[in-house]
């Protein structure tokens, strides 16, 4: 056991006092894991768009003080009761979904949704005691979708930890905790294109891009870039994108674009913008008979989706993921491994580095749209 087991540690975490505010480098007291659960000593973080949002705070209500950050890679400091299939040293990836184990979705070999440990992104407080684990001179500091990894240790269930290779370079496969898999299964898992198919991506952000990496590896022939911003389209060639469309170009609609260039529609494509738009245009721009639309991007939650039903019954599907399908400690081991196997290349999505007394910085990166992924060393 570590010489801290059992005890409260006292560290650094970047604090989000009030929206849209720069982070607060504070020291915090970080209390013992309970019941399934494990304390984490993070190592590398980056920041994802999602922690921008709930940052900003303009389209929800935020839960304020909080430690935000959820794509990262640490390892085990100590473990709580209960807790069998991690252990002290353990090299991992906090993720801000789980896999309990015994729930109906976590049993079923489809889902991924896990009732128990699903994302939650109002709950700021942990499962067991419905209390946080963080304070401040004993106030608390709330955590974010279960993981608070802009932290220099964290608490998280141990349903959503993914124990991985310890060869593994945590700098890099931190990545692969949210962003990445989200985009990359949902090509290799849901949408499944064959060899020699055609496949358009909506969104050439660091989802849309993991996409188009899926469809790579999967042999696509043709990888169609969709995107407003025809400053991504240069870089996407690196992941395996292979024409470029920017919607502002025509003056009809993107769907009817894309299938005067394959002869009726491309077999598959990835939605990673949530914009209810270019949803319907990546379902209309499938082929009919075979063509298979898989919706990444999460909408306003007003938003309504429209389109005519013929478009079903002419046999195109369209399909919704989360989390790329992936089960988080059942399955992502083995997308560290495609990197450590050289088939997934990580380094491109990563195009900033900063210390951790530097945070705000990536956070001016993301809100700029300069790069894709921003890594923060915590020491």
């Amino acid at each position: 056991m570590s010489s801290t087991a059992g005890q409260v540690i006292k560290c650094k975490a970047a604090v989000a006092w009030e929206a849209g505010k720069p982070l607060v480098i504070e020291e915090v007291e970080v209390a013992p894991p309970q019941k399934m659960e494990v304390r984490l000593k993070i190592l590398f973080t980056s920041l994802c768009h999602t922690d921008v949002y709930f940052w900003e705070a303009k389209a929800q209500d935020s839960v304020f003080p909080r430690i935000l950050g959820h794509e990262a890679a640490g390892i085990v400091e100590s473990i709580g009761e209960g807790v069998t299939e991690l252990a002290p040293g353990d090299h991992v990836l906090p993720v801000f979904t789980g896999e309990c184990g015994d729930c109906a979705h976590c049993k079923s070999e489809e889902s991924n949704m896990c009732s128990l440990l699903r994302i939650n992104t109002d709950r700021g407080v942990m499962i067991n005691d419905k209390k946080p684990r963080f304070s401040i001179n004993g106030k608390p500091i709330y955590h974010f979708v279960g993981t608070s990894t802009f932290s220099e240790y964290t608490v998280v269930h141990a349903g959503c930890v993914a124990k991985i290779n310890p060869l593994a370079p945590l700098d890099k496969v931190c990545v692969l905790s949210c962003g990445i898999s989200t985009g990359l299964g949902a090509t290799l898992n849901v949408a499944k294109p064959k060899k020699g198919s055609s496949v358009a991506i909506f969104g050439l952000g660091a989802v849309g891009l993991a996409a188009a990496e899926g469809a790579r590896l999967a042999g696509a022939s043709r990888v169609i870039g969709v995107d407003l911003n025809p400053s991504r389209f240069e870089e996407a060639k690196r992941f395996g994108v292979t024409e470029f469309v920017n919607p502002k170009d025509h003056n009809k609609p993107v769907q009817e674009v894309i299938a005067e260039m394959t002869d009726g529609g491309v077999d598959r494509s990835v939605e990673c913008t949530g914009n209810v738009d270019a949803m319907i245009s990546a379902f209309e721009c499938v082929h009919d008979g075979w063509g298979v639309a898989v919706l990444v991007g999460v909408p306003h939650k007003d938003a309504i989706f429209k389109t005519p039903p013929m478009n079903f019954l002419n046999e195109r599907t369209l399909k919704g993921t989360f989390f790329g399908n992936y089960k988080p400690r059942s399955d992502l081991p083995s997308v560290v491994e495609m990197y450590m196997n050289k088939e997934l290349e990580v380094e491109k999505f990563i195009t900033h580095e900063v210390p951790f007394a530097e945070i705000n910085k990536a956070f001016e990166l993301m809100l700029k749209g300069e790069g894709l992924r921003c890594i923060i060393r915590m020491e």
